[in-house]
């Protein structure tokens, strides 16, 4: 599943001047299978693109494309199961339930189909060093283990695209390194294409391309 963005322009940039921009009123092809990294200062779009292409953010001009289905004429319950089969992301918030546990967090996700086997699931888990957590409820959880549960439970469900809003803001090196390898092998196994903003660390990923907003 490709995705076109066919000149969008996010409405609350409309008035700016947007030539420079590699993304913003251009046509931009975003191949499936590969791996993108969307820099640019903070407060320019790159979380507003991210939400954009997931659907929660419905306020700009242009198109985005994805075969024969144009994101603006896409109803919600077609949003819906989308969001449950072929996009999946992890939100700069990260979005996880703080009163409940970290394999209930977890395995809220793991209800949709074809999802990854439980087993996977705790070689995830372990992999990335929350193991000893998952037992306890999230609130009593640091930002950079709820980041690396968060990249988790998006891995879970089945996806053609994953989308991450800068998911490693609170991680050091090592983590770091450890989620960019779960995510890049969990991707390609998939053959998903992966989109991940950042401030200008590309995080050692292999890339495809870089885009600057």
């Amino acid at each position: 599943m490709d995705l076109r963005l066919q000149k969008v322009v996010p409405v609350p940039l409309r008035d700016w001047n947007l030539s420079q921009s590699g993304v913003w009123n251009q046509e931009v092809l975003l191949e499936c299978g590969k791996s993108y990294l969307v820099t640019s200062p903070s407060g320019k779009g790159k979380s507003t693109l991210l939400n954009l292409l997931y659907g929660i953010r419905r306020d700009f001009d242009g198109e985005v494309v994805a075969g024969n289905r144009k994101w603006s004429h896409l109803k919600r319950n077609q949003w819906a199961t989308l969001r449950q089969t072929e996009i999946s992301m992890v939100f700069q918030g990260l979005r996880l339930l703080p009163q409940l546990s970290g394999w209930e967090n977890l395995r809220l996700k793991s209800r949709l189909p074809l999802h990854v086997t439980e087993s996977r699931m705790r070689e995830m888990v372990e992999l990335l060093g929350i193991v000893d957590l998952m037992g306890k409820k999230c609130a009593f959880w640091s930002y950079g283990q709820r980041q690396r549960l968060a990249i988790i439970r998006a891995l879970l469900q089945p996806f053609h695209w994953l989308l991450l809003d800068e998911p490693f803001s609170h991680l050091d090196r090592d983590n770091i390194a450890l989620a960019a390898q779960l995510i890049q092998d969990e991707c390609q196994q998939r053959n998903a294409g992966v989109l991940i903003a950042s401030l200008g660390d590309d995080y050692e990923l292999k890339l495809d391309a870089q885009l600057a907003l």
